[in-house]
């Protein structure tokens, strides 16, 4: 993507509009009652808005409501216990770590409850310079609770303004990273990548499109007002949005696992090199769509690719027509497959240009109640938190956790003669979070922000004087803070920096130097707190639960094959019956791949059986790719080759992966062992199939019926050996995982 584009896509994105939205949330209302020398009270009021504002993270608005309603209801509660236990040091330690395990612990009803916890922890932190008595106390809660209401009114009016624009955005999100993917995808077929890299890249891109895909649903499938109204608004992201799930089904479809053999048979030939600029133009065409898409606009469709695509099956075949071999067929089989998807997914991109314009007629889409099967229903019973009171659970580590670091902090704090010395706990709680990898990110990234941030600060400070212009600084530095705290946290900590100095030199008049002593001092103390806690106080790693994810992502992608191979076996599928098996093939496949990315980032002594952690990775990877491949030919001949020369095949891919699964999980393997399967009928027929399309080749015959239905069974036939190759290397790799475990 050029530097226009990201421009346009971050200006028109979620994270800039929440941006400017909390910004005016906070600073507006300090700026008010500063006009009727208010200021303390304006502080108190903007503080309300600001906590809330954390808990308005995307997603449906009753969500949105209901969370910062309920929000506010923790920060009044939270504030007035804090403020009137900040006179009394041994009461306000036992309250604080109450407070931040009971708000930590809260995490198990997902995560719009943690971020609740955090900002209710957050007004905990802030209140403790605070203390007060009987009306102070409720006037100060009045403020706080009123600096909610006012941010939650103003999100809410908003959203009133432009019901569909957070969904527009959100999808516009995820076809930017669909964009993405599809540029690393190009990558191996450029010469000089280094496939290793390109392969973790990959990955990588993958947990990202899952993650925004879970998002997308869960904005439209329990949005009532887009699933069940009529409105061609509506109607059209819900078609948009499926026509980009069944898009990246194609784009992960793969027709050659050896890319290094593909350059070295065609090295003298540019056709690689020619494969790899249609697959850029195609992240091009998806980089315009998400542009539009977040605007609100119609995207430009150009001529460009389809013009490309033209030049280059031209080229392939006058290459085709001079290096076609006998010896050479099954490349240019599979050449000639590759190009048929780029195609395909240039069709399908011209089908999402035409969509934007919001008056296309979109297909119909499905009832209302089918929705439902596409997205998880949050169980917010109590049995929910009482069944994770238990050290093997991972939220009741991280809020044990959190509440002894966070008392730690406190304590050293009242020995320390600085001022803002809550900045400790702050860092602390900021910091901390269930995993290792992404709490260690988080230290290092919120350190070297505090440093840069205040540096940048100190030459702001040094070089300017008009307090005019400060207060112009200190809005585009909130702008940056707020919009940049989702997507760029290390960034958004220098943006904050500067921010909070600005705050004390114009509030207060505070000494510069004071403040950023204390600022760099407390951070510093926070992060040693919170990199010893997350090292030594009850840590979880990931070699303790990758086995989960590995059995789900088998189990998932069981369950995806059998309803791929159904039409083989003459049993027709729901197309809802597909989509869903589909999805939580692609959700377990990203959280495997996630926990994998994290397992990476932990200690190398806790980095237990990384091998073959790595090997399933890729297995399932592979897998679930030519599962996909295998529904894209499926859908063109299935009816053509439904046989039962098919059927031991998907019977002993079925009873491997069922057994594989099993051995993982540590459950008794139901059943016999899969007899090995019969490939011999099916060989015969390529076979008799590729002499005869030999025999036409020496005779000049080109087109005839003898090539299209060898490019249909063999297709199929590579596709099903493939993945009973890689069925039996999963079934090999969890006898050797049960092992080395046991």
């Amino acid at each position: 993507m050029d530097y226009l584009k990201k421009y346009k896509s971050f200006l028109y994105s979620y994270y800039l509009s929440s941006g400017v939205r909390i910004t005016a949330g906070v600073i507006l209302p300090a700026v008010v009652f500063s006009f009727f020398d208010m200021l303390a009270h304006g502080v108190a009021v903007s503080l309300g808005a600001m906590c809330v504002s954390g808990t308005d993270n995307p997603g449906p608005i009753h969500h949105r409501r209901n969370g910062m309603l309920i929000c506010l209801l923790f920060l009044v509660v939270v504030a007035s216990l804090t403020s009137l236990a900040a006179s009394y040091p041994v009461m306000l330690g036992i309250l604080i770590t109450v407070f931040c395990f009971v708000f930590s612990m809260i995490g198990v009803y997902g995560s719009r409850a943690i971020s609740i916890g955090v900002s209710a922890l957050l007004i905990m932190v802030l209140q403790i310079g605070h203390p007060g008595q009987g009306r102070d106390v409720l006037i100060q809660a009045a403020y706080i609770l009123l600096g909610g209401l006012w941010y939650t009114g103003l999100s809410l009016l908003l959203h009133r303004f432009a019901p569909y624009r957070l969904a527009q955005q959100a999808l516009g999100e995820c076809i930017a990273a669909t964009a993405n993917y599809v540029r690393i995808r190009a990558l191996f077929y450029d010469n000089t990548s280094d496939f290793d890299k390109a392969y973790r890249q990959m990955i990588e891109q993958q947990v990202i499109v899952h993650q925004e895909q879970e998002l997308v649903r869960e904005l439209l499938f329990k949005s009532r007002y887009i699933v069940k109204e009529s409105t061609n608004t509506g109607r059209t992201l819900l078609i948009l949005f499926r026509s980009l799930v069944d898009l990246f089904e194609k784009i992960i479809t793969t027709y050659h696992d050896d890319y290094k053999e593909l350059h070295e048979k065609f090295a003298d030939t540019e056709i690689l090199s020619r494969y790899r600029e249609l697959i850029m133009l195609l992240a091009a065409e998806l980089d315009d769509i998400s542009i539009a898409v977040k605007s609100g606009r119609r995207s430009r469709e150009t001529s460009t690719l389809a013009n490309a695509i033209k030049e280059t099956r031209r080229y392939y075949i006058e290459m085709r027509n001079k290096k076609r071999t006998p010896e050479t067929l099954e490349y240019f089989i599979a050449l000639r497959n590759i190009l048929s998807n780029i195609e395909d997914i240039a069709n399908r991109i011209h089908s999402l240009h035409l969509y934007t314009s919001y008056r296309h007629k979109a297909a119909t889409v499905t009832e209302p109640d089918d929705y439902d099967k596409f997205v998880q229903r949050q169980d917010f019973s109590f049995k929910v938190l009482t069944d994770n009171l238990s050290l093997q659970s991972n939220y009741f580590r991280h809020s044990l956790r959190v509440s002894l670091a966070t008392l730690a902090g406190y304590i050293i704090s009242q020995y320390l003669q600085v001022g803002h010395n809550y900045w400790i706990l702050l860092t602390i709680i900021v910091i901390l979070k269930p995993n290792y990898s992404l709490t260690k990110k988080r230290n290092f990234e919120r350190l070297f922000g505090t440093i840069a941030g205040a540096v940048a600060g100190l030459i702001i400070l040094y070089f300017i004087k008009d307090k005019t212009v400060l207060f112009v600084i200190m809005l585009l530095l909130a702008l940056g803070t707020y919009s940049l705290l989702r997507t760029n946290y290390m960034l958004s900590v220098i943006f904050m920096t500067p921010y909070v100095l600005l705050i004390f030199q114009l509030l207060y008049n505070t000494p510069i130097k004071n403040v950023l002593t204390d600022r760099l001092l407390d951070t510093s103390i926070g992060s040693a707190i919170a990199f010893i806690a997350n090292l030594l106080l009850v840590p979880v790693w990931e070699h303790e639960q990758i086995s989960g994810y590995i059995a789900t992502a088998i189990e998932k992608n069981t369950a995806w094959f059998k309803t791929v191979v159904a039409n083989f076996m003459g049993k027709p599928v729901l197309p809802t019956e597909y989509r869903v098996s589909r999805k939580e093939a692609f959700v377990a496949l990203g959280n495997l791949s996630d926990a994998f990315t994290r397992m990476l980032a932990e200690p190398k002594w806790q980095q237990k059986n990384m091998t073959l952690v790595h090997q399933f990775v890729v297995f399932n990877h592979l897998l679930t790719s030519h599962i996909a491949t295998l529904s894209h030919f499926g859908q063109q001949f299935a009816a053509i080759n439904a046989t039962k020369d098919f059927i031991p095949v998907i019977n002993y891919i079925e009873t491997e992966l069922n057994a594989a699964k099993a051995l993982i999980s540590g459950e008794e393997i139901s059943g016999e062992s899969a007899r090995p399967a019969n490939w011999q009928q099916i060989d015969k027929r390529v076979t008799t199939l590729m002499l005869n399309r030999q025999k036409e080749l020496q005779q000049g015959l080109t087109d005839t019926d003898t090539r299209r239905l060898l490019l249909e069974v063999k297709s199929l036939t590579d596709e099903f050996r493939i993945i009973h190759d890689v069925t039996a290397d999963i079934k090999k790799s969890s006898l050797q995982l049960k092992e080395a475990t046991s």
